[in-house]
């Protein structure tokens, strides 16, 4: 079983960034596909980022390319989510996710195996 902590959500004003890190204990961090999404009030769960055991590869959602990175440190066990140029827009609860299957270009949330609790990101305007 895989637990994941997410961590760095906060307040910002819009323009501004935050790094929101999810650490991983319980299993091996590098047999997983690991993806950042985001809820926000009244929608649906959608993805955001995601990249393979290795890093070699990502995933971004179209609304964040260029302005998010999805990074790990198998090494810490943890994943990274840069958030630069944050609009209102973003504002939403962000989730960690693990997956064993390598298919990164699969990105419903029923394909993701394990979750975080949540860390709520507020853009201010």
């Amino acid at each position: 079983q895989v637990q994941l902590v997410e961590s760095g959500g906060g307040l910002v004003q819009a323009g501004g960034s935050l790094r929101l890190s999810c650490v991983a204990s319980g299993g091996t961090f590098t047999s997983y596909t690991m993806g950042w999404f985001r809820q926000a009030p009244g929608k649906e769960r959608e993805i955001v980022a995601a990249i393979t055991w290795s890093g070699s590869r990502t995933y971004y959602s179209d609304s964040v390319k260029g302005r998010f990175t999805i990074s790990r440190d198998n090494a810490k066990n943890t994943v990274y989510l840069q958030m630069n140029s944050l609009k209102p827009e973003d504002m939403a609860v962000y989730y960690c996710a693990a997956k064993a299957s390598s298919f990164i270009g699969i990105v419903t949330t029923t394909s993701y195996d394990y979750w975080g609790q949540g860390t709520q990101v507020t853009v201010s305007s």
